[in-house]
């Protein structure tokens, strides 16, 4: 599981939900602690690519991965996804931490926290036609 979240490959494969009618165009990442992220999604509605990035403020391999959502500038919210491995299966948790009420007021208007249950479906997709993270987190 800790691979689809962490592995470039993997991950362009189930995180832009399809619905939205966006592209994830390109991810680069250097997934340790310190480390950064940028991606690029293109939308048909929009001239310019879209750009998302920041830094990994904690990585810890098959149990945690904390980033900062620097786009955002001063708005951003820091992400946390813990995976916690029990009886061969592996329960992930997200939790979205924005600096003021109104920076998760404006996140929640623009559409940006709706994503969530379809990308997880998509995730749910690729580990079974790929067996990644079959009985291990």
């Amino acid at each position: 599981m800790f691979d689809a979240w962490t592995k470039p490959e993997l991950f362009q494969r189930w995180w832009a939900p399809k619905s939205f009618g966006v592209t994830l165009i390109s991810y680069e990442a250097d997934v340790r602690t310190g480390g950064g992220y940028r991606l690029v999604m293109g939308h048909p509605s929009s001239e310019q690519p879209m750009a998302f990035f920041g830094r990994y403020l904690e990585v810890t391999p098959n149990a945690r991965l904390v980033w900062t959502n620097d786009e955002g500038g001063d708005d951003g919210a820091v992400t946390t996804v813990t995976f916690e491995e029990k009886d061969g299966a592996t329960r992930v948790v997200v939790h979205e931490l924005y600096p003021s009420k109104e920076a998760l007021d404006e996140a929640m208007a623009s559409g940006a926290t709706t994503g969530w249950d379809e990308q997880f479906g998509q995730l749910d997709q690729l580990l079974l036609a790929t067996g990644v993270g079959a009985g291990r987190p």
